[in-house]
């Protein structure tokens, strides 16, 4: 991987890790563009994910401050509950983790056939939700915050959008759009540090590839900017539910693949 497919891919995670038409889907998407090999692709992933999530630290910081002072009072409030079911959330995707790795792995280096199919699933997911009208609740239940959390397990699967099934998931239950937004971002944080911070302890991270570790931060660096800037617009754009917009989107990209798998 060269330093400029590392920047234009990095500019590509951050800013579809917010927008509801899969990160992960479209780096696999332009790492078979670029003819780059799966194992380059697996660390070079891991890698602009935690960059896009400390976009994400920086973006909410106000919320993610508040969270931690609350939860170091040691009381029942406001903002330990709301801890606890961001950690309620993390089972099913962390269960995946332990367990189910070296399927997700595998997954990724399956070809963009498999993508191309769930990007349709994405855009149907993101339609459902933009014309259902469940009665809106005041506030993310600990129910809810599991199945979000079951449909963020079931996001690891490549070119099937987290923020975009997250989301999408919370909105059917019934919860407000701001609110399960900045859910949906908050929960991603702690799996996607742990897992670049087992694979830095492990030196999974450009050893033995022919990633280079310029590239790598290259690429670090461009998704951190870009996912800031995705993450501020997408909060906006939830808010004034236009994701089916992304609907559109992730047909069109999504029959592209499944046509290119074929060529």
């Amino acid at each position: 991987m060269s330093v400029l497919e590392a920047i234009i891919l990095g500019i590509i995670q951050g800013l579809t890790e917010f927008l509801p038409v899969s990160s992960s889907g479209h780096l696999i998407i332009g790492s078979t563009l670029f003819g780059l090999e799966e194992d380059e692709n697996l660390t070079f992933a891991v890698a602009v994910h935690a960059a896009t999530v400390l976009s994400t630290i920086v973006v909410l910081w106000s919320e993610v401050s508040v969270l931690f002072k609350g939860f170091f009072r040691f009381k029942w409030n406001e903002e330990t509950q709301m801890v606890a079911k961001i950690v309620l959330s993390m089972i099913p995707v962390g269960i995946v983790g332990i367990f189910f790795k070296k399927y997700v792995e595998a997954m990724f280096g399956s070809g963009i056939l498999l993508v191309g199919c769930m990007l349709l699933v994405t855009a149907a997911l993101l339609t459902f939700s933009y014309y259902a009208k469940p009665r809106q609740k005041d506030e993310i239940s600990f129910k809810d915050a599991f199945i979000i959390g079951l449909s963020q397990a079931c996001a690891v699967l490549p070119g099937l959008s987290r923020s975009g099934t997250t989301i999408a998931t919370g909105i059917l239950l019934g919860n407000k759009k701001e609110q399960v937004a900045k859910f949906s971002f908050l929960m991603v944080i702690i799996p996607i540090l742990g897992e670049a911070f087992l694979d830095l302890v492990k030196g999974d991270f450009s050893g033995g590839t022919d990633l280079s570790t310029t590239a790598l931060i290259a690429g670090f660096m461009t998704a951190f900017v870009f996912g800031t800037i995705a993450c501020k617009w997408m909060i906006n754009l939830v808010k004034k539910g236009k994701l089916i917009y992304f609907a559109y989107y992730c047909v069109a990209m999504g029959l592209f693949a499944i046509i290119y798998s074929f060529i």
